[in-house]
């Protein structure tokens, strides 16, 4: 499905920090079919995961300076808002932190990175040119993201003062878990971390549709990745999995039930 607007609050991309951009470029592109297309910005090359001609998301070479940081491979997911100078002021109000920015990004639109109040770390969007991804439900498109963190109610908190978000608890019976809501539309979800967590800090994650889950989970190992949590079906959801790339940024693929 074609994508022409993004409203407040909805995930609207995505957005690869690879430890080897090339090994990436080979891995997705087998994974998901998606065209690599390379744009030179001034701090070397923003690479574009694009299919049939729509932008998807993009990935660039993580900086050495941020490696020696102790950065690794991840992947980012940006939200769009209306106005980014607006809710940067909730969000510092609300106990986040501003990592990177405010700044344009030529006129494609303008962005800043945040950090929650534990830390896990987003973006905001603020389209001019380019509203974001141009793909939605079908394979290969973002279609959920989801916070994991231990504090769940400031979260809930925060996210519906920053993005707007309605929130509401689902119905799972070995886990604290809540969606939440642009208008009438489920955007993602929350997942409470318990002690089987370890000390693994709280963190978003991106989930991938794919027609086939299992089938998807065999690429990725062909394809020198790692599998995290194996195919696990979620009772009238779809089955899912998580899995490494071979740069180490983690992600999920779910293949969704038909209804």
């Amino acid at each position: 499905m074609k994508v022409e607007q993004y409203f407040q609050g909805q995930p609207c991309w995505v957005e690869l920090a690879s430890l080897d951009v090339e090994a990436s470029k080979h891995f997705y592109h087998a994974l998901f079919t998606w065209d690599i297309v390379d744009m030179p910005i001034p701090q070397g090359t923003y690479s574009m995961f694009n299919l049939d001609g729509d932008d998807l998301g993009a990935m660039y070479q993580l900086p050495e300076e941020m490696v020696t940081a102790g950065d690794k491979s991840h992947w980012l997911i940006y939200f769009a808002v209306e106005s980014l100078e607006n809710s940067l002021v909730d969000v510092t109000g609300a106990g986040g932190t501003i990592v990177l920015g405010p700044h344009d990004v030529g006129e494609a639109g303008r962005m800043a990175v945040i950090k929650d109040l534990e830390g896990a770390k987003f973006a905001l969007w603020q389209a001019k040119n380019h509203i974001g991804a141009r793909r939605a439900t079908e394979a290969g498109s973002l279609c959920w993201v989801e916070l994991a963190c231990r504090k769940t109610q400031a979260a809930k908190s925060f996210y519906c003062h920053v993005l707007g978000w309605g929130a509401r608890k689902a119905d799972m019976d070995s886990v604290e878990y809540t969606e939440w809501q642009v208008g009438n539309q489920d955007i993602g979800g929350m997942m409470k971390m318990n002690a089987e967590w370890g000390d693994m800090p709280a963190h978003w994650m991106s989930y991938f549709t794919v027609d086939d889950c299992d089938a998807k989970v065999a690429k990725v190992a062909e394809l020198g990745g790692s599998v995290c949590v194996p195919p696990t079906d979620i009772a009238n959801v779809g089955r899912f999995a998580v899995v490494n790339d071979p740069a180490g940024a983690v992600f999920s693929i779910i293949e969704l039930k038909l209804i």
